[in-house]
Parts: C-alpha cells; structure tokens; sequence
C-alpha cells in the first residue's frame, strides 16, 4: 500500500505551561505521541513512512527519513519523499484508532478524493471546527464559528483534525496551521464520520489533558471490564494501554499498573500498588507492592510495604513480608522473607527463611557482589551476609551473625563479636552525666 504519514508535533508546551514539548505530555503514563504513532502503526503505515514534525526536543522519534521535518515549511518536502496517500494527523489526536484511520482510507480512495476529513459529530460543537457540507453530501467547506448566529448552531459536525490527503495536492498548500486550513486548496474534499466522537479531543491546556486522561482511564477500565476484571472502585485506579490482565483479578483503589505489564488470573493487586514493566502470575496478592521490570510467579504474596526492584524474580508461593525490599535476585519456591529485611544481588533457594531484620550486604562502594543461599537454609533475625558469600543447604545462621566465610550445608554458623561484660557501668555512666 501506498500510504505514509505526517504527526504534526513541532508545538512546545507553552500553552500547557510545560518546559516539554505538547508530544511529550502523557496519557496514562505514555507521551501523547506514543498513541498516535502505535495507531500509525496498526494501520498498517511503517515507520519508515511516518514522518514527524518537531524539533530536537522529541528527536527520538524523528527517523532518518524525517529528520529535516521540522515545521511546516519543510512539510512539502515530506511529502514530496512520502509519496502517495498521506495521513496528516495532530500529535494530541490519541483516540484517533487505527480501525477508524483505515477505513477513512478506504473511503478516501473510493470517493476518488483529494482530501479526505475525518469527523464527528457533538452536541456541544462550540470549541471545534465546523465541517459544512455540500446538497451532495460533500465537503463544501471547514470553518471555525467563533460567534455563532442562530443557523450556525445547527451544525454539530466538526472536524477532528485528521485528514487523508494526496501528496501532491498537500506539497500545493501554503498554510496547514490548522489541518482544515487545506479543504479550499485541494479541490475535490470528502468527509469520513467516525463512529468515536472522542476522536476530537486534543490538549491545549492543563485541564484538556486531564480530560483527556479521565477519558483515556475509564475506556481501559470499560475494556477490562468487558474481559472479566473486577473493580470494586475506581478511585486512584490507573491502568496503561498496553496493560493485560486475566479474568477474576481485582483491582483495588490507588493502584497503578503500566508500561508493559501483564497481569494473570485471579489476583488481587491493591490497595496502592504500583507495577511497571512486569509479569504477574495467577493467584497473586500484591498489597502496597512497588515492582519494577520483575516476575513474579504464582501465588506469591507480597505486602505490605515492598518494594521488588529490577531483576528481580519470585517464584511460585513466594511470601514477602512488610518493609522488604528484593533487587535484581531469584527467590526460590515457597521462600518466606518476613519483614523488615533487603536481599540485593542474591540467589536464593526454596524453602528458605529469612528472620526479621536480615541485609544481604551486596555492595563495597566500587563493586557489588552476589549472595548464594542454598534450599532450606534459615536465616536468623539480624543476619548480615557479607557477599560474595554462600550459604550450604539445610544450613542456619545464629540471629545476629554477620556471616564473611560460605557456611558448609548443614551447618550452624555463629559469627558475633566475643561479649564483654563492664561492671557499674550505670553508676558510673550517671556520675558522669552529673558532673
């Protein structure tokens, strides 16, 4: 297919009041240009056929075929290099899906149109371009009513800023401040309805994109829904695009799942948990839990208070007390780390327990080195295992230890200072204190 497509993403922040660029102010978490070019994508335009326009400030998504694309002036050449039928598209348009862009491009090429816009309709079009249509139908003209007389106020279809367009007859226009500025200049125009009136929404201030953001929530929740998702409430509840979650979970209130995230069957994640980048398996409780970039098996419970840090893997039936932080280390099966403890750079087996208060002491303030437990061990309360170290199976650590030698499996390892006994230290300690 001969298709391409134009993000128009060169407006900075300044009427969002934002030192970042509008392309770059999110949506559940993503940059707005995220979801416009994931739709660019799904419509089957390859990126090396998109080409965005902005600047430095969002150059990773500027590709080699667009890099001179900056601003409107160098849109001609775009087009000119893209060849084609061409989707111009605003970067803010993140309900614009790739369903609704394909069939517009079906219909642009059917109707032999020059230009084709897409449109809705609203029963409040006050803020949005007006499309006027022709007896037949066609687009007679796209204009911005800003004092509406009485007949005025019966046209409700508006443009949603996207159109298809002929390269050709784009690289003959002077003028694309706005996308509807090009209906008088390509001669034959067409009007594509969609079916999602919330296709128009865009940003241009602070309270559009929270718009936009409880918008964008409530579609992903009503999607989870309809997959058999339970939610008690949806206060503080934000849940990614990208987000997959199985049947029977519940999501309590104040949890935020995004990022690449997939979430298993019959788990309960909340209240107040943030997951990033990870895998969840079936049957997981996760209470008050922060995981980054981690896996965790099934039936692990965790919380509250926890935080899994990247690298980090819990396997099947995992417990994980409060005040524990895991980082970049595989817990075995069954393995119960009860509170107030932090394994870092470690590698644990199963059926292995940690008392209260335990660090894996992992870093020397140049290098940092890896634990190594073994199946079985238990780790008294308050061990200090000064890595790189390891613990033998079946072996036990006295409450108190701090372990710098491997400790063979079966074995009890009792590593503390020798006890010294002062006399009247409290007589002495308060004669002190007096004088």
């Amino acid at each position: 297919m001969d298709i391409s497509a134009i993000v128009l993403a060169a407006e900075d922040g300044s009427r969002m009041k934002s030192n970042k660029p509008k392309a770059m102010c999110g949506v559940l978490g993503d940059p707005m240009i995220d979801w416009v070019l994931d739709s660019i994508a799904g419509a089957g335009i390859p990126a090396e056929n998109t080409a965005v326009i902005g600047d430095d400030t969002i150059s990773k998504y500027i590709s080699d075929k667009s890099e001179d694309y900056r601003t409107f002036p160098q849109v001609k050449s775009a087009a000119e290099a893209l060849g084609g039928d061409i989707l111009v598209i605003r970067v803010d348009a993140v309900f614009a899906d790739s369903e609704t862009i394909k069939t517009a491009l079906k219909a642009h090429r059917e109707s032999g149109n020059a230009a084709t816009f897409i449109s809705a309709v609203l029963p409040d079009p006050a803020r949005f371009d007006r499309i006027i249509r022709a007896e037949d139908g066609s687009l007679e003209a796209v204009k911005a009513f800003k004092d509406c007389t009485l007949p005025q106020l019966g046209i409700t279809e508006v443009s949603a800023g996207i159109c298809w367009i002929k390269a050709d007859a784009l690289a003959g226009i002077t003028d694309i401040s706005r996308v509807s500025d090009i209906a008088a200049a390509v001669g034959k125009a067409g009007v594509f309805r969609a079916d999602d009136n919330d296709i128009v929404l865009g940003a241009d201030s602070r309270a559009e994109m929270l718009n936009i953001n409880i918008t964008a929530k409530m579609r992903v929740i009503v999607k989870h829904l309809n997959n058999g998702v339970e939610f008690v409430s949806t206060d503080g509840i934000i849940i990614g695009r990208n987000v997959e979650i199985g049947k029977d979970t519940c999501i309590l209130p104040g949890t935020i799942l995004r990022g690449k995230t997939v979430i298993g069957e019959s788990c309960t994640l909340g209240p107040n948990t943030l997951i990033e980048n990870c895998k969840i398996g079936d049957g997981v409780t996760l209470n008050s839990v922060q995981a980054y970039d981690s896996r965790v098996c099934d039936r692990v419970k965790a919380g509250p208070f926890v935080q899994l840090r990247p690298g980090t893997v819990l396997h099947e039936g995992v417990k994980i007390g409060d005040f524990v932080e895991v980082k970049n280390s595989e817990i075995g099966v069954n393995t119960a780390i009860a509170h107030l403890t932090y394994v870092g750079d470690s590698d644990v087996g199963k059926g292995v327990n940690f008392g209260c208060g335990c660090v894996t002491a992992n870093y020397d303030g140049i290098n940092k080195y890896r634990t190594k437990i073994g199946d079985y061990a238990f780790i008294g309360c308050n061990t200090n295992l000064i890595a790189p170290v390891e613990i033998g199976e079946n072996a036990t650590t006295a409450a108190g230890s701090t372990i710098t030698k491997s400790v063979p499996p079966d074995s009890l390892a009792v590593e503390r200072a020798q006890t010294k006994i002062i006399d009247n230290w409290e007589k002495n300690f308060l004669r002190k204190k007096k004088a």
